[in-house]
């Protein structure tokens, strides 16, 4: 196997600090539009496997012909989700299987955007399924953490803890602190103002998919391994567009622990037009106004020293358990920023990402998962993902049962 990893920041820079530990792949070829960050990256690691290269993440025609030059058979799109379509075009035509942690970009309903979606995120993606499965090629998607390890929980419990399922919940909260900025997202700005800023959209079986205003109903829910409390919105995410494919949930939503301030910020952001992407012109200088807002605030992979805390990522399934009783689970993941900083010199948000798309192409080295066309990973066998992650990776994962309402 020789992988491509198409982005040298947070999540990118820990892809490859967790897959140099392991075996199972002959060649890691680290590409940015900046060649300095992923030099950087093989100087740091000092691994005879690693190449560093140059890419246009824009252009289908640049990352087909560096995926030729080196001869890559994977690639790991690990850029902001603007990109996704260059590179999964790319890579269809280059011939190699693809994974994302994001989906192609949404777009709202021109006249009822808080009643019904327009264009979904990963619409674009799937309307190229038949061209990737008649092909014989894998494109995976959403196989970050949310969307990724999430998702791996839902097949999971399907699969083994429930006979049926009424709700698929995402949930997502931590207690993390970054010392010496008033406001510093752990996680790319210019994702987090796409998702939480765009309408959120819920599944339900009969109605299908639904949106409603941003950072719509609010609910405390209490993380587990110290989090405890946190109060959570929809939020637009892949989940939500993803489960329903695969499992036979009769409603799947998404909610993200923002806090008053966080969501403060982004209400401001969009009041003032600093969320557009449209470029605007600056005294003779086209610049889109959300690029300023990132370059002004700090990059997530440099904050990792002043960060404290930890983040949780899981799914809450409700619904009746293999015995016939209602059941109430929670299937979680928490990360301390204190260890993966130690171990990995990567912040907690980045590498609790990274993690699972390097297990996936473990998983597809070694045979374990295959397939054709563009597939999500609730349409893999769940527990070999989770005995990699709680055994050889060593992440231990849990569950937590809860009093059925």
């Amino acid at each position: 196997m020789r992988i491509l990893i198409v982005g040298a920041g947070g999540v990118g820079s820990a892809a490859a600090r967790i897959a140099v530990r392991r075996e199972f792949f002959d060649r890691l070829i680290i590409a940015d539009y900046d060649p300095a960050r992923p030099q950087a990256l093989v100087d740091e690691l000092g691994d005879a496997r690693l190449v560093a290269a140059q890419v246009d993440a824009s252009s289908a025609d640049s990352v087909a012909a560096l995926i030729a030059e080196h001869g890559a058979t994977h690639v790991l799109n690990a850029v902001d989700p603007r990109f996704v379509m260059p590179i999964f075009d790319g890579c269809f035509a280059a011939g190699v299987v693809y994974l994302d942690m994001a989906m192609s970009l949404s777009r709202r309903h021109p006249d009822r955007p808080y009643e019904l979606p327009g264009v979904k995120l990963g619409d674009e993606q799937f309307a190229k399924e038949q061209e990737w499965k008649d092909a014989g090629r894998l494109a995976l998607v959403g196989i970050g953490v949310e969307p990724g390890l999430s998702d791996v929980f839902a097949r999971y419990a399907e699969d083994e803890l429930f006979s049926e399922i009424d709700e698929l919940g995402v949930r997502d909260g931590a207690n993390l602190v970054v010392a010496g900025y008033d406001f510093a997202p752990s996680f790319s700005i210019w994702t987090t103002i796409e998702e939480c800023l765009n309408p959120p959209v819920v599944y339900e079986r009969g109605r299908g998919w639904y949106t409603t205003a941003p950072f719509s109903e609010p609910e405390v829910f209490d993380f587990p391994e110290g989090i405890g409390p946190v109060e959570c919105v929809n939020v637009e995410h892949e989940e939500v567009l993803l489960m329903p494919r695969w499992t036979g949930a009769r409603r799947v939503t998404f909610k993200y622990g923002l806090g008053d301030e966080f969501i403060e910020v982004l209400k401001v952001l969009n009041k003032l037009g600093l969320d557009r992407t449209e470029k605007v012109t600056v005294k003779g200088v086209e610049v889109s106004p959300r690029d300023v807002v990132a370059a002004c605030l700090p990059d997530p992979a440099t904050i990792g020293d002043k960060m404290t805390g930890k983040t949780c990522a899981g799914v809450w399934v409700t619904g009746t358990g293999k015995d016939g009783q209602p059941r109430s689970t929670y299937l979680y993941h928490v990360v301390d920023n204190e260890d993966t900083m130690r171990e990995y010199n990567s912040q907690a948000v980045v590498w609790q990402t990274a993690i699972n798309p390097v297990i996936a192409l473990e998983l597809l080295a070694t045979g374990v998962w295959s397939g054709a066309g563009v597939l999500g990973p609730e349409a893999f066998d769940a527990r070999p993902f989770l005995d990699l992650l709680g055994g050889a990776y060593g992440s231990p994962w849990g569950i937590q049962e809860r009093t059925p309402a």
